[in-house]
């Protein structure tokens, strides 16, 4: 039996080994040892992970042992995501071996992520975190700058973070209009399974698997930490979600958008006429807008005349279709919509 052979029969028993696991198991030179391994590595009979002292190989069938997670630290100066995207894959093989939808979307909301904290952030350096956990692919982006939702209040003169939130969640919404779109954070919480955003006083969490957005209090978190987790299995792919925010089949246009209104009630029962101007800022950047009352016990007089009849009559070139209205809601829309005579 030759070197290789022997290396392989030892490689089948485990899941990964060093280099100088083989040096014990076989009695030969590390040398001899290290030189063989790489040739295989290079002939893809052997994978390849880590580096330095942390170097791992496995059989190519084996290569998700190789690495469950990976966490890096880098100085934000001169960064460029598709350099870290190549990194992160030669370090953790496990990644090559997603399905091809998976690995699109995680391609897509990791660049997409990673350029918000390299651009927008003002932090010196970026913690980066990819691994398989229980099922789910799972990154997590963490900053230590200004914060988003304050990044956002202070540039676009909000009264509070809330609001920052509530205008992010519409898609569109930038503190860069020249060089951004404001389409990658919308994006990529819709075609996750659970995304999360957390800055200062404030916890966004998008969890699609039960179809709901929470606001929850955060823990004085300085910058921005971005958590995303999709199934390993899902069958989700990036241009559905695209499509599904197209006013038209086929018109590659993101013109369309959904807003959950029970963000809007901020611990009131009523949502007011005030509240109603808060929901309509910006929405004629779209031609459909699905408002979403799910959860939403009631709203006021004032809410229902500022949406359904007062902008509605100054854009008729935006459709409002409501959605999800029990018989209170729904009254109070009917009521305004109504002609009067």
């Amino acid at each position: 039996m030759n070197i290789e052979d022997k290396i392989i029969k030892y490689a089948k028993k485990k899941n990964k080994f060093r280099t100088s696991d083989l040096v014990k198991a076989l009695g030969l030179s590390r040398i001899y040892i290290s030189n063989t391994i790489s040739r295989m590595a290079a002939q893809k009979q052997l994978v390849k992970a880590g580096s330095g002292a942390y170097v791992y190989y496995s059989l190519p069938e084996k290569s998700e042992f190789l690495y469950e997670k990976i966490k890096k630290r880098i100085r934000n100066k001169n960064l460029q995501e598709h350099e870290i995207l190549e990194s992160l894959f030669a370090q953790a093989p496990f990644l090559s071996t997603l399905k091809d939808n998976v690995k699109s979307i995680f391609d897509y909301a990791f660049s997409e992520m990673l350029n918000n904290a390299i651009e927008h952030s003002q932090s010196s350096h970026i913690e980066i975190e990819v691994g398989k956990v229980e099922g789910y692919l799972m990154f997590k982006i963490k900053d230590f700058g200004i914060g988003i939702f304050r990044n956002i209040m202070q540039k676009k003169h909000l009264g509070n973070e809330i609001e920052a939130i509530q205008d992010l969640l519409k898609g569109k919404v930038t503190t860069e209009p020249k060089s951004h779109s404001g389409e990658g954070i919308f994006f990529t919480s819709k075609i996750a399974d659970v995304f999360t955003e957390e800055s200062l006083s404030y916890l966004l969490r998008i969890d699609n698997e039960i179809d709901d957005i929470f606001v929850e209090p955060g823990r004085n978190l300085k910058g921005t930490e971005v958590t995303f987790k999709i199934n390993l299995n899902s069958e989700r792919h990036l241009n559905d979600v695209f499509k599904a925010f197209q006013s038209e089949p086929g018109s590659y246009a993101f013109d369309k958008t959904e807003i959950s209104i029970k963000l809007y009630q901020m611990g009131t029962v009523h949502v007011s006429r005030s509240q109603a101007r808060r929901v309509t800022v910006g929405l004629d950047k779209f031609k459909k807008v699905i408002l979403d009352f799910d959860q939403v016990p009631t709203v006021g007089q004032g809410f229902a005349d500022e949406v359904f009849r007062v902008y509605k009559a100054n854009h008729p070139e935006v459709e409002i279709k409501p959605i999800n209205m029990n018989e209170t809601v729904k009254f109070m829309v009917k009521r305004v919509e109504k002609p009067k005579r």
